[in-house]
């Protein structure tokens, strides 16, 4: 008496092997990368090539390279500079304020006038600049 043999259909690849290597290489990832957050402010700088409008109303500092500072066309000293922000804060609709600061002013000036506009309730900083010809 003969029997018919009963093959088993392969039910598919073993892949235990493959998710093996897989957590092998993730793990591997994970401990390689740093993930330090670099301190500073977060500003979104415009293209000097683009024609990109920011309709900003109201505030608007300008730095010379001398190290004058005007708040809407109107001298003010740094010393001066956070409580006239403050005063001007709550009429905008947007925390914003352009900086427009000449190429060859002082950086640390820059960063100072940066810095009271943050502490004193502006949210974004937009960095004016002009558009470079073709």
């Amino acid at each position: 008496m003969q029997f018919k043999e009963t093959r088993k259909k392969s039910q598919g690849i073993n892949i235990t092997s493959l998710i093996d290597v897989m957590f092998i290489l993730l793990i591997f990832f994970m401990v390689s990368s740093s993930f330090i957050e670099q301190p500073g402010m977060k500003l979104e700088l415009p293209t000097t090539k683009s024609q990109e409008v920011a309709k900003i109303e109201n505030l608007v500092i300008y730095i010379s390279k001398e190290g004058d500072i005007q708040l809407n066309e109107i001298p003010v000293a740094l010393e001066n500079l956070p409580e006239e922000i403050k005063k001007l804060v709550p009429q905008l609709d947007e925390k914003t304020i352009i900086l427009k600061a000449d190429k060859e002013s002082a950086h640390g000036l820059i960063v100072q006038v940066m810095d009271i506009s943050k502490r004193n309730g502006l949210e974004k900083i937009v960095i004016g600049t002009k558009i470079e010809p073709n």
